[in-house]
């Protein structure tokens, strides 16, 4: 048989297997211009079928379409099964809360989950309706569920989708558990064979979101001041009422959101990437603080479990800027040990966040883990009481939520800003504070975006076979390969660089995007005023961001 007839012969099956009309049709459509020598239309043919959407420890994620390498109702009935199985073998019923964002056919998928749960047995309860990522992390031990899906893809572009899998302690899966999964996803011969409900599964009425915004409220001290004005854009997500209903559960006024990007929409009209850390993604609520005199700008992604933060900077082009994600990271684990910790309090970071917040724990006495990238990881920490990674995600309450949440984050952050407020002073202000304790950690990332993910792969096998001697002028004392693990990390595709001159090097490919990405980091200490410190290490970590795209070399 010729490869393109192989190639046709899978699709047929996959097509006669597929429950839901639209992609069938859809995939009907790509197999009759490929027959018909559309060469594009054979070359999505065969990506479509180059293999399975890998399930792993994000779970699912990818573009929607027909076939088994994207998001459709085939591939979630089949993971959902997955699933159910992998539970049931847990000896558990099982009970899933299953929680969706307004991305297209995140509803559909979450239906489906619940008819595969029920239909074996177990009690499938669907969040009342579209909702933030956090409240489902935060349903799971609330409900008392044995897991959790989330079916979101978070800031990915609007044509994707994905299925995020929590267990019932309420953190996401970690190996070996999403191999097990993924074991038990491999099993499923036929979508036709998974028995699924027509009925049976319960919609959660309002009480859960209540109980979270309770807990979220509380985050914020009773004797806080809370006279701030501020600016809110959900980007098109699902954050906007929940993070104003928890605001003013706060005892804080409403925040002005964004019109442009206040509703929910999966298309994301307003910008490229729904994600705060791209350019121009939270262009709208600047202008929107600078016409308003705001005092601060809090930013939710789609899925509103991540936060970013935008203040007042006279420095800055339009006299505003976004706070990098470490910068966030450090003032709210300042701010939660200066309001005091317990003794045995764990505070925690990925190995691609910045060393500062090490560096305050150390100068006040609280324990400090570093944990390989991702809240799977940050999550299970023991003992921990606070936990971020730079991309924006923040843990300041794990008792309530054992995840990255955007909603408590900015909560925290609201009740710092309003303090300093309060007393004449700043965000920035108080990054000045830690420098002159800890140094200038100036942090940057050099991010390449590619079509072929071959390019990565050969990227990484050329720094390992050829690792850098110096980087940005400084000599490269120590390299680590991440892959070989440690006593401290599990093993994970990634290199890093230590340098002479205290600065660090992490390179990985990204876990939810075709990018790779380097993360710099350059230690300054303060000597005579921060300003200077601050120049110097922004002049360090320029040469050194170009040095590191000379090695990657794509």
């Amino acid at each position: 048989m010729a490869v393109d007839d192989e190639l046709f012969a899978r699709a047929v099956v996959w097509r006669d297997d597929d429950p839901d009309t639209t992609t069938r049709a859809e995939l009907e459509d790509v197999v009759a211009a490929a027959r018909g020598g559309d060469l594009d239309a054979l070359a999505d043919l065969a990506d479509r079928f180059a293999g399975t959407l890998e399930f792993g420890t994000a779970g699912l994620r990818g573009r929607i379409g027909a076939g088994p390498n994207r998001m459709n109702r085939a591939v979630v009935i089949r993971a959902a099964a997955g699933l159910v199985a992998y539970l049931q073998a847990q000896g558990r019923a099982p009970r899933v809360v299953i929680g969706y964002d307004a991305r297209h056919r995140s509803d559909d998928f979450a239906r489906d989950t619940a008819t595969v749960v029920v239909a074996a047995g177990g009690e499938a309860l669907l969040l009342p309706r579209p909702l933030p990522t956090p409240v489902l992390a935060y349903a799971i031990r609330h409900v008392g569920a044995d897991a959790g899906v989330m079916v979101t893809a978070s800031h990915n572009p609007p044509q994707d989708n994905g299925y995020k899998v929590y267990l019932g302690d309420g953190s996401q899966i970690v190996p070996p558990a999403d191999a097990e999964i993924a074991a038990e996803i491999a099993k499923v011969v036929a979508v036709a064979e998974v028995p699924r409900a027509d009925d049976g599964w319960q919609v959660l009425d309002e009480d859960v979101l209540d109980a979270y915004l309770d807990a979220a409220a509380r985050v914020v001290a009773d004797d806080a001041p809370r006279d701030l004005d501020v600016v809110h854009t959900p980007l098109h997500g699902v954050g906007r009422d929940v993070l104003v209903a928890a605001l003013q559960r706060a005892g804080f006024a409403a925040p002005f959101v964004v019109p442009s990007q206040g509703d929910p929409d999966p298309d994301f009209p307003t910008v490229a990437f729904p994600n705060p850390e791209e350019p121009g993604a939270i262009d709208a609520a600047l202008d929107a603080a600078r016409e308003r005199g705001a005092d601060i700008v809090l930013a939710n992604d789609p899925d509103a479990d991540r936060c970013a933060v935008a203040v007042p900077d006279p420095a800055s082009a339009g006299g505003w800027r976004m706070l990098r994600g470490d910068e966030v990271g450090v003032l709210l684990g300042a701010f939660l040990i200066e309001r005091g910790v317990p003794d045995d309090a764990v505070m925690a970071c990925s190995i691609v966040s910045s060393r500062q917040l090490a560096a305050v724990c150390a100068a006040h006495g609280v324990e400090h883990r570093e944990t390989l990238t991702g809240f799977k990881w940050i999550s299970r920490v023991p003992g921990l009481r606070y936990g971020y990674e730079e991309a924006l995600g923040y843990c300041v309450d794990p008792d309530a939520v054992r995840d990255k949440d955007g909603v408590s984050a900015a909560l925290l952050m609201a009740e710092l800003a309003a303090r300093l407020k309060a007393d004449g002073r700043t965000l920035l202000d108080r990054l000045d504070d830690i420098a002159r304790e800890t140094g200038v950690y100036a942090t940057d990332q050099h991010s390449v975006r590619v079509a072929d993910l071959s390019l990565i792969s050969d990227a990484m096998a050329r720094l390992r076979s050829a690792a850098p001697t110096e980087l940005g002028g400084s000599a490269v004392e120590r390299a680590d390969d991440l892959s070989a693990g440690s006593d401290d990390l599990p093993p994970t595709d990634g290199l890093r660089y230590y340098l002479a001159d205290g600065s660090r090097v992490v390179v990985r490919p990204s876990g939810t995007e075709p990018k790779l990405k380097a993360y710099l980091e350059v230690v300054e200490p303060v000597a005579d005023d921060v300003a200077t410190a601050r120049a110097t290490a922004h002049e360090r970590l320029a040469a050194l961001k170009q040095s590191v795209a000379e090695a990657i070399g794509l």
